[in-house]
């Protein structure tokens, strides 16, 4: 009789041992379908973030521009952002830590920029991209700002923001010089300066450049500088 119960359960356990792999492998294949989920919600949770330290930073220049940056604190960019003194305490110690922490958003390589044909209709699109960017990031407004500032803070933000534009028209202008589409000599920082100039002067005087009216206005103007024409 004991031979009989310890084969059944000898018979009992093999069975139980063969079931277990299947049930590994079940709980694999669920963990493999969570991948996706969580995935999309790290993506959300990082765009989130991205938003929210847009609206510190917009907030913040928006303080600069208007009344200096000795008016800037925590509670003014929580009133002006809507982002709550709790959230922005999670990230900055200090009004100071924040200045010294706060950054432009990073805009990405974009490829798709890096060898437009020396085009009037590319020149435009260019400037298009331009005023979306300055836009979005620190205010349009705040561009002179920090070009005209011996402010450490300041140079730091147009290392990041505005340097990168500043070389991707150089490269522009470089690859129509070097093609034989564009006059030689181009004097490269005057032109980007005089973009910025007239960008930062349209938005001083109707608060907004219309949607590509002053990109359509200031490719002509160019355009008629650069083009070679022979």
């Amino acid at each position: 009789m004991s031979n009989i119960v310890s084969m059944d359960s000898a018979a009992h356990r093999l069975a139980v041992t063969r079931q277990e792999p299947s049930h590994a492998a079940a709980r694999g294949n669920a963990s493999q379908d969570d991948i996706p989920m969580r995935q999309a919600h790290e993506r959300r949770g990082e765009r989130t973030r991205e938003e929210t330290d847009r609206k510190i930073l917009q907030a913040t220049f928006d303080i600069i521009t208007s009344q200096g940056i000795g008016a800037v604190s925590i509670e003014e960019v929580s009133r002006r952002s809507g982002v709550a003194k709790t959230t922005i305490y999670r990230r900055y110690r200090n009004t100071d830590d924040m200045l010294r922490s706060v950054r432009a958003l990073d805009t990405g390589n974009s490829p798709e920029l890096s060898n437009l044909a020396p085009t009037r209709e590319n020149l435009t699109h260019l400037l298009e991209t331009l005023v979306q960017r300055f836009s979005s990031q620190i205010g349009i407004k705040a561009v002179g700002v920090l070009l005209s500032s011996n402010n450490p803070y300041f140079q730091r933000i147009t290392q990041q923001a505005i340097t990168p534009e500043r070389e991707r028209f150089s490269a522009f202008f470089e690859r129509g010089m070097h093609g034989g589409a564009f006059r030689s000599g181009l004097d490269l920082a005057l032109l980007f300066d005089t973009i910025i100039g007239s960008l930062v002067a349209c938005v001083a005087s109707t608060q907004s450049p219309a949607e590509g009216s002053w990109s359509d206005r200031m490719s002509a103007l160019l355009w008629a500088a650069i083009v070679n024409p022979d």
